[in-house]
């Protein structure tokens, strides 16, 4: 795509932005990096991704292993043998769920540390048949369509039932064509009351901790990796291929760290409170400082030399997830306070993206170089996506959607979960209103 469109002039490699300070009496932004380079530009776009900066394991004694370690948001680009080793991973999120099945087709043995066992499904990927293909190419605009006026971003049938109006043998036939579904959300979305209450949800719940019984063939370690602590979904639910077969194998072992916690990272290996073990190579898939860490790992000055990751001391606040106050010029694409990770992410960026490139442009057309979100209207979104958040059961799960996995970090659910559809047609309003709730300047 960049020597299709000729873009690799405008692009720097193999560098970090560093810091990016406002001058106010210039009205631009003054970018820097860890290589030295320096840009001016009136506007700035931060498309840092929700998931790109890595969590470290909390642990010690990492610089003392003898052995291999990786981190699965770090993966070397040449690929990693695993064949006749000593494998440990450690994190059963999304990222661990993806590496273990793989890892264990290689490793002589793997050993799992999970202290949070997460629910995951199906992935069913394979080739398209060809008529799939056509079908679908077919009738794609229709499909994007569908996409961008859904809730997550993903064409689904609406629900029209509540799941604990719905008899037994219903709801299970219904969640088991979800389940083959190879999807995110199919299950999710399969009743209206899944999300807002709790009784509902354990109904899926149970449905796909039935199904772990169903694949795993120790009882014990079935219910090892069966959720219990949190409602379904509220965690981002993880697509799998034969993660829950894979404990089937003789050469993989299940630590639970809620009954052994990890003590401290040793020469030759991990040590829990229960005993030490000896490996080859480690795997930490220990995710991300999701949603604000690309953001707060800038040095970001908005007026007055404020510093973007002191305003957001107690957990981020934006107008719309687009813009800050006190930070004028200054986009983030899908930032906290918008639909970003409850979403298909293709379908939120390319409305970021479109709604940032029609605000450059009525700018332009109108003379005007400055844009910035006022005060009360930050305010008024923040209560709003914590209203709208504090409705459903997602406060419950201390998820990376609340900042629970990072120590120290605020408490607080980021996302927007008004929906996909709901949040577009906000954004678009406002930009049809002359941009209300943002203060426009010459």
């Amino acid at each position: 795509m960049a020597d299709r469109f000729d873009l690799r002039r405008d692009i720097t490699f193999g560098t970090k932005v560093t810091r990016a300070a406002y001058d106010e009496a210039a009205g631009r932004w003054e970018v820097r990096t860890a290589t030295g380079e320096e840009a001016s530009a009136r506007f700035l776009v931060m498309a840092t991704g929700c998931l790109s900066v890595s969590k470290r394991p909390e642990v010690p004694g990492l610089e003392r292993f003898r052995g291999a370690w990786y981190h699965t948001g770090h993966w070397p680009h040449e690929g990693v043998d695993f064949t006749g080793q000593r494998v440990g991973v450690i994190g059963t999120g999304s990222s661990g769920i993806q590496a273990i099945p793989v890892i264990a087709e290689q490793a002589a043995s793997l050993t799992v540390f999970q202290r949070t066992p997460n629910f995951s499904l199906p992935a069913h990927n394979g080739p398209l048949d060809p008529e799939t293909q056509r079908a679908r190419k077919a009738n794609y605009p229709e499909y994007r369509r569908r996409a961008r006026e859904s809730g997550f971003g993903i064409p689904v049938e609406p629900a029209t039932a509540s799941a604990l109006e719905t008899d037994e043998e219903a709801r299970r036939r219904a969640y088991e064509e979800r389940w083959r579904r190879g999807s995110l959300t199919a299950i999710l979305t399969a009743y209206t009351d899944l999300l807002v209450n709790r009784e509902a949800n354990e109904t899926a719940a149970e449905f796909v901790r039935g199904k772990i019984r169903e694949i795993v063939r120790d009882p014990e370690v079935a219910e090892t990796l069966s959720p219990r602590d949190h409602p379904f979904g509220t965690k981002r639910p993880c697509l799998d291929s034969g993660y829950y077969a894979t404990f089937n194998r003789d050469t993989v072992t299940l630590v639970d760290l809620r009954k052994t916690p990890l003590v401290e990272i040793t020469a030759d290996g991990v040590r829990t409170t229960g005993r030490e073990y000896a490996f080859d190579s480690i795997v930490f898939a220990t995710g991300f400082d999701a949603m604000t860490g690309a953001l707060t790992a800038i040095d970001i000055r908005g007026r007055g030399g404020v510093s973007l990751r002191e305003e957001w001391a107690q957990g981020p606040r934006t107008y719309l997830g687009l813009g800050v106050a006190g930070f004028p010029n200054l986009f983030t694409v899908t930032g906290p306070g918008s639909p970003s990770v409850l979403s298909n992410m293709m379908v939120s960026i390319e409305q970021h993206v479109d709604w940032i490139a029609g605000c450059l442009a009525y700018l332009r057309e109108r003379g005007l170089t400055a844009i910035e979100p006022t005060a009360e209207a930050q305010d008024a979104w923040v209560r709003h996506v914590r209203e709208v958040g504090d409705l459903t059961l997602y406060p419950m799960a201390d998820s990376w959607y609340m900042g629970a996995n990072v120590p120290g970090k605020p408490r607080v659910f980021m996302p927007y979960i008004g929906g996909v559809s709901t949040y577009r047609q906000i954004c678009d309003d406002i930009a049809a209103k002359d941009y209300t709730g943002f203060t426009l300047s010459a």
